[in-house]
C-alpha cells in the first residue's frame, strides 16, 4: 500500500501502565506505514497548546483533565476525541453501567440477553433487609465504583447471608449465575466487533453452596483460577465452549455503542447453563486491554485510519467507522 501523501497524527494520553501495554512497537510501526503517527501528549503542559492532532485518544480521569479536553475541543472543534469524558463516566458506576443494557431495543429471537438480578447497597443496614434476601445465593459483591483502580476490582463470591454483613458499602450485589466456567469478552473498536472466550468462575452446585464456608475473594472475575474447589479439569471445557453467534453479539455491541456514545470498549457476557440460548451482560469496560485481543494492531490501525479520514470521507459522500453513532 502506498504511503498516504499527508500524514496524520493521533495524540494519546494514557496512564504509564496503559501506555506500556497498549502502545506496542508493532502498533506504532503498522500505524506509521498507514500514514498515522502515534504521538504522546505531555500531560504536564496544557493540551490546547499541543498538536496539531487529527485525533486525541485518552484514558485519563479527573476534573482537570476533563477541563483540558473541553478547552482543546473548543479550540479544535473538528478534531475527534476518543472518547467523550461524559460518556465514559457512566461506566464508572456498576448500576448505571448495566442499566443501558436493559434499555436496548434489539429484537430477541432464538438468542436472548439481559443482566443478572442485582441491587445497589449504600449502607450496612440494608445488608440485613428483605430486599437483599430476595437475591439468590451465591452472590457476587462488587464495589459500586468501577474506575479501573485496584480497589474497584476487589470482588467476592458470597455463599452465606451472614457473610454479607461483613461487606462494606457502597457496593453492588449481583446474583451469581452458573455459566459453565466460561466468560465471553466482546471487544468493540468502532464498528469492529470480536468475541473471545476466557476462563471464569466454575459453576457452584447446591451441595457446594451448602458445604462452602464464608466467601471467596478474587481480583477479577475473568482471571480467577478456581478457589471454590479443586476443578483443574473443569477448564478443559474452555476449548469446547461454543462462542455465541457473532451476529447476535454484534447487534448488542452496536446498540451499546449508540446508546453510550463510545467507540472503544468491551463487555463481558456469560451463557446461562439452565437456558443455553440466554446470555447475561455482567460488565462493561471502557478502553480495555486491547493488546490481549488477537491481531489488535491491525484492528486499531484501521480504526485510527477511519477516524482521521472521517471528515474527508463525509465530505466525499463516503462512510467511516462509527458514522452512524451519536456523538457526544
Amino acid at each position: 500500500m502506498a504511503e498516504n501523501p499527508r500524514r496524520f497524527t493521533v495524540g494519546y494520553a494514557l496512564a504509564p501502565k496503559k501506555q506500556k501495554s497498549f502502545i506496542q512497537p508493532s502498533l506504532v510501526d503498522l500505524s506509521r506505514k498507514r500514514g498515522i503517527d502515534l504521538v504522546p501528549i505531555d500531560t504536564t503542559r496544557p493540551l490546547a497548546e499541543q498538536g496539531p492532532f487529527d485525533c486525541v485518544l485518552h484514558k485519563l480521569y479527573g476534573e482537570d483533565w476533563k477541563a483540558q479536553l473541553d478547552g482543546f475541543a473548543t479550540k479544535n472543534p473538528g478534531v475527534p476525541i476518543v472518547d467523550p469524558p461524559l460518556a465514559i463516566t457512566r461506566l464508572h458506576n456498576r448500576i448505571s453501567m448495566l442499566q443501558v443494557v436493559s434499555e436496548l431495543k434489539i429484537p430477541q429471537q432464538r438468542e436472548t440477553f439481559g443482566i443478572p438480578s442485582q441491587l445497589v447497597v449504600y449502607d450496612s443496614g440494608t445488608l440485613n433487609s428483605s430486599v437483599v434476601e430476595a437475591l439468590r445465593l451465591p452472590i457476587i459483591a462488587k464495589p459500586l465504583v468501577a474506575d479501573g483502580s485496584a480497589k474497584s476490582h476487589k470482588m467476592s463470591l458470597v455463599f452465606h447471608r451472614d457473610d454479607l454483613l461483613k461487606l462494606k458499602p457502597p457496593l453492588v450485589l449481583q446474583e451469581f449465575v452458573n455459566h459453565g466456567g466460561v466468560i465471553f469478552k466482546v471487544y468493540v473498536v468502532g464498528d469492529y466487533v470480536q468475541c473471545v472466550k476466557r476462563k471464569s468462575l466454575p459453576d457452584v452446585t447446591e451441595e457446594e453452596l451448602e458445604g462452602s464456608e464464608g466467601s471467596v475473594t478474587f481480583s477479577q472475575v475473568s482471571n480467577m483460577t478456581t478457589q471454590v474447589s479443586s476443578k483443574a479439569e473443569y477448564y478443559m471445557q474452555l476449548d469446547e465452549a461454543e462462542l455465541p453467534p457473532l451476529s447476535f453479539v454484534t447487534e448488542i455491541a452496536r446498540g451499546l455503542r449508540r446508546a453510550m456514545g463510545l467507540r472503544l470498549f468491551n463487555f463481558d457476557v456469560i451463557r446461562d447453563v439452565k437456558v443455553g440460548t440466554h446470555y447475561l451482560v455482567i460488565d462493561i469496560n471502557y478502553f480495555p486491554g486491547f493488546a490481549k485481543m488477537p491481531s489488535y494492531e491491525g484492528v486499531l490501525t484501521d480504526f485510527f485510519w477511519n477516524i482521521v479520514h472521517e471528515k474527508e470521507l463525509k465530505e466525499a459522500g463516503g462512510s467511516a467507522t462509527g458514522n452512524d453513532d451519536k456523538e457526544e
